[in-house]
């Protein structure tokens, strides 16, 4: 009796990253200049984990979705990782990172997938309804797609072929379709409450937001970024610029104005819709607990002098992770300030669109998830 070889799922991951890269090239062109740029300017710099490094980004619109998605990121080894409200920022989402949680996970593929709900809840009772219908009358996986999952799960991974079989059905998942999943009136309707609601519920299935590389040195990223003439953010969200990077940078051209195909009730007929857009970011240490608390008061305040810049200091003030080796620790996860800046930012109307307001609910995230999600202090502290 032979045994089967099933494919590592850090290397399912590396594909379906590649995958991904390959198709949002495709579909949105001035990524493919942010790859350019990105690869231009960590060829002059050493000792960074960067070759083919990147996160996505995408929207759910229910629990099921969400449950569904969790178990498709499981086969390419992809965890979630803390809890993003991004309610505090008037957006109608809350969020976590599917993320490898291993060195040899993020060494092998460091690729990551910012994840977030549409929180229902968060919507106008009249328009609830409708936006519940448009969403529970969608499949986001194919019947293939359900079926190697399954296998995927009851054999306990899969082989080169199914694998490759696998990944092509993931990704279809985040596929753009020019043809919208509901009438141009509902489209208006829901746009009118929050750009973001309409861009989760309008279409058949989640599309990538956005996929972001990781570069060496995000200030010449955003210079060349304006070189080539891109409209791109004013600033650079996170922490200034450092001797010793922390955290996490980022920068973004904004946001595509697409035309999408809505259903009338005399045909088929052509509206705008902006939404996908190119980051890129800049990784830096990861804080301890004492350096994040600071890091935040040194946000408020928007004055960063009292935050040390040195090795030393952030290693015996404990501000910072340090491996065995003595080296910062890179920070994995992302930050909710940040995130918010750059989902408002691609928007658009957001200067037009009232915040919508509401608290973090945790428990019913982790309740959709299936699972509660990963203590990213933990994992760090476990990593040195």
């Amino acid at each position: 009796m032979t045994t089967q070889a099933f494919r590592h799922s850090d290397h399912l991951r590396a594909d379906f990253s590649q995958a991904l890269s390959d198709m949002y090239r495709t579909e949105v062109p001035a990524y493919g200049t942010l790859i350019d740029i990105v690869g231009r300017i960590n060829a002059e710099h050493e000792g960074i984990r960067s070759e083919g490094e990147r996160h996505g980004a995408i929207r759910l619109g229910t629990a099921s979705e969400l449950h569904l998605i969790a178990r498709v990121f499981e086969i390419f080894g992809l965890h979630p990782v803390g809890y993003y409200d991004l309610s505090v920022a008037g957006l109608p989402v809350h969020s976590t990172a599917f993320r490898p949680i291993t060195d040899q996970g993020f060494n092998t593929s460091p690729f990551r997938m910012f994840t977030s709900l549409l929180r229902l809840d968060m919507i106008s009772a009249p328009l609830r309804e409708t936006a519940e219908l448009a969403l529970n009358t969608r499949s986001i996986l194919s019947e293939e797609g359900h079926r190697l999952l399954d296998l995927a799960e009851n054999q306990g991974g899969l082989t080169d072929d199914q694998g490759d079989a696998f990944v092509r059905e993931a990704v279809a998942i985040f596929a753009w379709r020019k043809r919208a999943h509901v009438d141009l009136a509902t489209y208006k309707l829901l746009k009118s409450e929050h750009p973001l609601i309409a861009d989760i519920v309008s279409f058949q299935g989640p599309h990538m937001n956005h996929l972001t590389p990781r570069v060496a040195d995000i200030d010449a990223a955003h210079h060349m970024m304006a070189a080539e003439g891109m409209d791109i953010k004013d600033t650079i969200e996170g922490p200034p610029r450092r001797n010793v990077p922390i955290l996490l940078r980022q920068t973004a051209f904004k946001a595509l104005t697409e035309t999408v195909d809505f259903q009338t009730d005399i045909g088929w007929e052509s509206a705008e819709h902006t939404a996908r857009f190119g980051e890129i970011e800049q990784r830096g240490a990861a804080l301890t607990p004492k350096g994040r608390a600071l890091y935040d008061q040194c946000l408020a305040s928007k004055d960063f002098s009292s935050f040390p810049d040195d090795i030393a200091a952030l290693r015996d003030q404990k501000l910072a992770y340090f491996n065995a080796e003595g080296e910062p620790v890179t920070y994995e996860d992302f930050l909710p300030v940040s995130a918010a800046g750059i989902f408002k930012s691609n928007l658009r109307e957001s200067e037009d669109v009232e915040s919508l307001e509401a608290t973090g609910n945790q428990a019913a995230f982790e309740t959709a998830l299936g699972k509660p999600v990963l203590d990213m202090f933990d994992l760090y502290a476990n990593a040195t």
